[in-house]
């Protein structure tokens, strides 16, 4: 979304509506039908009691952590647990990235459940004017929709999503509002006593509160879709949109008390307060929000990836970028991802009530990481101890409790995503440390060392010409220094002649829109380093990149990029390139810890599913050289050595040191 779209006004509020509140926008449509279901024999004061935890939870949880609160933690405008990682990690410990890689695993398998549970929950509506209709394959159809929808992009559909969910957002405060004289008593709810009352009176209060949590589970999506509108946008739009929820739970609960005795499992409060004839317009509208609720997960969860694959906790994939809409993304293969996910939970757990038991576990796990988080963040930016020791208790209290209650969904389909949270984090959590480990291995040598070396081989005719324009792809954070694998590729293992090097590092950072570089002569006219900054917004084109940054050397004056063959030079045609990638492949044969050989093992089958670094960095394959190279991870203990079992032919005064390369 155009970055103007951030500032408070007309057109960002109304955008905000059909982005941001989305997920917790169609929490309406089953939590009262959640809460009736925790305690069949129930009379007012559950129902009260119930409704005032919803408030209480909505005020606590989403107005004051995350609206007033975790929107100030924004990344360069952008919002999310990745976002908030990347701020405290230069600062926190290092084993803060295994919290990250938990919450955004857990955020990710909420993603997978909740398109399932909102599109379901809009179909079985049909209930109400119809008998048996067939709400599982139109769930699937609908769902099948979504998914394919997002290849194309959502920058035209995406016009339509304030509007709709504006509609949405009145139809629930109006049908709430309509609801409230079946009785009055309902208003007691915004008293915190009866929120206490209930948990005390009733003893499944782990039940009542795994139906309750379900009304902020998209708390933690709104955060994350702070760069979208900005946080301006998102808490005065947030007045408004609590202001109808509450309306529409206030109202449901009124019904509820005064039909209670006479409704059954199968009737969902939020059809049952709507009049007969606005029966057929409100499912509709119920479908659509809850596509756009969806759609708006399913993009959240393509900047997780994409946020992901730039800090090192995922595999590098294919990054489509459908529209013009700034920063808009699409990865196929995570659309694939999760649309499957979402077509087995309907598959495996056939209506919304079901999938209740696997709806909301997760995201509280997500919340419990952002809060610890958030107190660094918070303690880092100044704020004190006894201030940032009482939002943590708070907190970790309200969010520790809900997760005990969601606890007791584990055996009801809480596996289903903690299965899939599981097996993301277990990827996320190896993959670093797969990384951490190969950096321990790679060597680098000062490139002033090796630069007389260099400009000889360039200037020796005896040595057929490599390419005019030789381009090494590095990973040194230091324009001083360059592998050592780089420097024997260009001496040792076939002497490269070349007119010119470019040593080129390609950072990938955790801000959004980041594309800058810096060059440096490193000797005059024939020798440089060049550093790029990618944003993880930023299509990775680096082709593209470096041909901008050699014109702008040669309008410079520092770089002849004319052909040295004469019969090109005269024609005043350029030199061609030539680009090289060092990949280091894990060796069998390393004499490393069992852990560290497994954590590698499984490091090259992973890199298997992501793209190598030619596609990722978006370089012409037609003119890239991939070198292999053994990793070889040692133990400390020094190998044996190798000793001659009959009489040696060398000279005792005889040693290899200094003519062997280094290889």
């Amino acid at each position: 979304m155009e970055t103007n779209l951030k500032k408070l006004s007309a057109l960002g509020l109304l955008v905000t509506f059909g982005i941001v509140f989305g997920d917790i926008g169609t929490s309406p449509l089953y939590v009262m039908k959640a809460i009736c279901a925790a305690t069949p024999d129930y009379g007012p004061d559950y129902i009260i009691g119930a409704v005032s935890l919803v408030i209480w939870t909505l005020t606590l949880q989403t107005t004051i952590k995350y609206v007033l609160i975790a929107l100030r933690a924004d990344n360069k405008g952008e919002g999310g647990i990745l976002a908030l990682y990347s701020l405290v990690r230069k600062g926190g410990k290092k084993w803060l990235y295994v919290l990250a890689a938990i919450g955004a695993s857990t955020l990710v398998a909420d993603g997978v459940i909740t398109p399932a549970i909102t599109v379901t929950t809009s179909v079985e509506g049909l209930q109400a004017i119809m008998p048996h209709p067939p709400v599982i394959p139109l769930a699937m159809v609908v769902i099948t929709l979504i998914f394919i929808a997002q290849s194309q992009g959502t920058s035209s559909i995406g016009r339509m999503f304030g509007p709709a969910m504006l509609a949405w957002f009145v139809m629930l405060g109006v049908l709430g509002a309509a609801n409230l004289g079946h009785a009055p008593e309902i208003f007691k709810a915004f008293n915190p006593w009866y929120a206490v009352k209930v948990l005390v009176d009733y003893p499944g209060w782990w039940l009542i509160l795994g139906a309750v949590f379900l009304c902020t589970t998209g708390a933690e999506a709104l955060y994350s879709d702070l760069g979208h509108c900005g946080r301006r946008n998102i808490s005065v739009a947030w007045l408004f949109v609590k202001l109808m929820l509450i309306l529409n739970y206030l109202g449901q609960g009124s019904w509820i008390i005064a039909h209670r005795g006479h409704i059954g499992p199968e009737v969902n409060p939020f059809y049952a307060i709507m009049p007969h004839w606005w029966l057929l317009p409100g499912i509709i509208m119920s479908t659509i929000a809850s596509i756009i609720a969806s759609q708006a997960l399913i993009s959240g969860s393509f900047t997780i990836f994409s946020e992901a694959m730039n800090i090192d906790f995922w595999p590098r994939l294919r990054i489509k970028y459908p529209s013009s809409v700034k920063g808009q993304l699409y990865i196929p293969s995570v659309n694939i991802f999760l649309y499957a996910g979402c077509i087995l939970t309907v598959a495996i757990f056939q209506t919304s009530a079901h999938m209740e038991g696997a709806y909301g576990l997760a995201i509280t796990i997500t919340m419990l990481v952002t809060t610890v988080l958030l107190a660094i963040w918070l303690r880092q930016h100044g704020t004190g101890r006894l201030a940032v020791a009482a939002f943590l208790v708070l907190f970790v209290i309200i969010e520790g409790v809900f997760l005990c209650a969601n606890l007791f969904k584990f055996m009801h389909g809480g596996w289903y995503t903690l299965l899939i949270a599981g097996g993301m984090a277990a990827i996320v959590i190896s993959w670093k440390q797969a990384s951490r480990i190969r950096s321990r291995y790679f060597t680098f040598s000062r490139i002033s060392d090796k630069i007389d070396t260099i400009a000889g081989i360039s200037a020796d005719r005896e040595i057929a010409k490599y390419a005019s324009n030789l381009v090494y792809i590095s990973h040194s954070q230091s324009e001083s220094e360059i592998e050592s694998k780089i420097i024997y590729s260009i001496i040792n293992k076939q002497p490269k002649r070349a007119d010119h090097y470019f040593f080129l590092r390609v950072e990938y950072t955790d801000e959004p829109y980041t594309l800058e570089y810096s060059a440096s002569e490193l000797l005059e006219g024939k020798i440089f380093s060049i550093g790029m900054r990618i944003g993880f917004r930023v299509e990775p084109r680096v082709t593209l990149y470096l041909r901008q940054v050699v014109e702008d050397l040669v309008a410079a004056g520092k770089l002849d990029l004319l052909s040295e063959y004469p019969s090109l030079r005269s024609r005043n045609i350029p030199g061609d390139f030539r680009f090289t990638v060092i990949h280091r492949v894990f060796s069998p044969s390393s004499d490393c810890l069992p852990s560290e050989r497994r954590i590698m093992t499984l490091y090259e089958r992973l890199r298997r599913i992501g793209l190598d670094t030619t596609d990722a960095l978006g370089l012409d394959t037609s003119n890239t050289t991939v070198e292999n190279v053994p990793l070889i991870l040692a133990s400390k203990n020094k190998p044996k050595r190798i000793t001659p079992c009959c009489k040696t032919p060398f000279p005792d005064n005889f040693t290899a040191n200094g003519f062997l390369p280094d290889f």
